[in-house]
């Protein structure tokens, strides 16, 4: 290697590295009608209501402690999938940005600023809007369960339809840095469902595997889903009443859930943050969230 060689090297400005990523920041869903969605966010989960001013396009938003839910108007009637887009929060998304750019991915837009926070997206390789966000000092915190009416403080996952496993572990794992929390199917010997945790944080995304080639809406809204943390399931489900159409039941993964939809078919998954007895097909291997 010659001397002019090694100059380069020494010179070469070093790779950028990737940014923390402590969890989901927010999600947005489309809706037909505010009123009702209002109805269900608002009055049946207690969810307090914020102006939306974060993006364009907002028309309301429900607050769970740092976290929020906000729903934007379906413009597109021919749509099936009503998960809009998720955020994630990072504590540096310009380093955030310049790291996945290094990385030759797309980037949809330049970072932008709205006084209390910046951002910008991509898609992952289903196509699904996936936002970064910083605040202005303020890093995201646990929920309480010191609730005053609200359902949950903590939104703890997103989960969206998921046809090529390997791509989609590129992204999340091999590029962002998520780990495996845990996986499982219907059955012992089957996966139909990969829990990806944030690098720094406990809360995860999840790929909804092995859907039918054209889902109808319902199966749309059961698969692109939300899950919100609760202390107590069956609590949960004594205060919402009739508002829960089903039961509380432990799932395969071994945590007390429940599921409730919106009005729009989305399916809002109520979940204690620990299993209560052991999970189907494997082990976890992350931490739990913790309600403090």
């Amino acid at each position: 290697m010659n001397a002019l060689l090694l100059l380069l090297l020494f010179l070469a400005p070093p790779e950028p590295q990737r940014p923390h990523i402590y969890g989901i920041d927010h999600v947005v869903l489309l809706a037909t009608d505010k009123a009702k969605s209002t109805a269900f966010y608002n009055g049946q989960l207690g969810l307090p209501i914020k102006r939306a001013d974060h993006e364009s396009g907002l028309v309301e938003e429900y607050v769970l402690s740092t976290q929020w839910i906000g729903i934007a108007g379906l413009t597109d009637p021919a749509r099936i999938g009503r998960l809009q887009h998720v955020a994630l929060e990072t504590d540096d998304v310009e380093g955030m940005r310049k790291y996945l750019l290094s990385k030759k991915l797309k980037i949809n837009s330049y970072v932008t600023h709205n006084g209390r926070s910046a951002e910008f997206s991509v898609n992952d390789p289903e196509g699904n809007v996936i936002e970064f966000v910083q605040h202005n000092g303020v890093m995201l915190g646990h929920g309480s369960v010191d609730l005053q009416g609200e359902i949950s403080s903590h939104l703890i996952h997103a989960g969206f339809i998921v046809h090529d496993r390997a791509a989609q572990d590129r992204f999340y794992r091999d590029l962002l840095g998520f780990k495996l929390y845990w996986h499982g199917g219907m059955k012992d010997s089957a996966t139909d469902w990969v829990d990806m945790q944030v690098p720094d944080g406990t809360d995860w995304i999840e790929y909804m595997l092995n859907p039918p080639a054209k889902p109808d809406p319902r199966l749309a809204g059961i698969l692109d889903h939300i899950a919100l943390a609760v202390p107590d399931v069956r609590a949960a489900a004594a205060q919402l009443k009739d508002a829960a159409k089903e039961k509380p039941q432990i799932g395969r993964d071994g945590k007390w859930q429940l599921n409730l939809y919106d009005p729009d078919l989305t399916r809002v998954e109520l979940m204690e943050p620990a299993p209560v007895q052991k999970p189907c097909c494997s082990e976890y291997t992350g931490k739990h969230p913790v309600l403090h």
